[in-house]
């Protein structure tokens, strides 16, 4: 991808509809408009016209829209991690980087599908990878283990938080039949075929919830598990 647009082409004029742009207001908008009406509303046409701005001024701002794409990716992570402080528990700090990341995704649930498997390459991302791995290398963990253990840790955060967005983007309907398929199909299934889904089906009834804080919690204490003696 090509750099960043320098500072010095970005428009200070207001546009016509008295809008002054800014990386912060465009990166706002197509949030919006992807909160709206998917990622299939991400186009620079759009975008000139919420803002009431011509189109190529966008790209003052970002060389395309695949810039942009990344600068909402990075958006989502310092909101996720405002105010985050790790203190002294490694544990409980990666844990709330975790809940921090999650709850990030959900916010924007329609943008989380093509934000989680981004390298954004800025400055809200390129903090929160240092304080990941500084978490494990205050765990004792050594400078070859910490990186590579932290892309697992946050790979799999990743990956199930895209999962829990991309669920609460569907529509209600749809949302609400999954759930109610563990109790109307899985309670009713012939127990000489799914002897096991039968030993458990009263406990099948809970697990429409999502498994991310237990998946996380698994992870964490295989890390625990690893972390040298100190």
């Amino acid at each position: 991808m090509s750099t960043r647009v320098p500072q010095e082409r970005r428009r200070r004029r207001p546009t016509r509809s008295g809008v002054v742009l800014s990386e912060e207001l465009i990166v706002e908008t197509a949030l919006r408009l992807i909160g709206e009406h998917g990622p299939e509303a991400l186009s620079v046409r759009r975008l000139g016209t919420a803002l009431g701005c011509d189109p190529s001024a966008l790209y003052r701002y970002f060389e395309n829209t695949d810039d942009l794409v990344l600068a909402i990716a990075d958006r989502i992570i310092g909101d996720a991690m405002a105010g985050f402080d790790p203190g002294d528990d490694w544990v409980a700090a990666l844990r709330e980087m975790a809940l921090r990341v999650r709850a990030g995704y959900l916010a924007h649930p329609r943008a989380a599908a093509f934000a989680s498997y981004r390298v954004t390459r800025r400055p809200n991302e390129i903090r929160a990878v240092d304080t990941g791995i500084g978490l494990l290398l205050a765990a004792g963990f050594g400078p070859a283990d910490a990186p590579r253990l932290y892309l697992a840790f946050i790979d799999t955060v990743l990956s199930h938080a895209a999962m829990d967005a991309a669920f609460q983007a569907l529509p209600r309907g749809r949302r609400e039949a999954d759930a109610r398929a563990w109790q109307d199909v899985y309670q009713g299934l012939d127990p000489a075929s799914y002897p096991a889904l039968t030993a458990v089906r009263q406990e099948l009834r809970t697990v429409a919830d999502s498994s991310f804080e237990e998946a996380v919690d698994l992870l964490l204490e295989a890390l625990a598990a690893r972390a040298p003696a100190r």
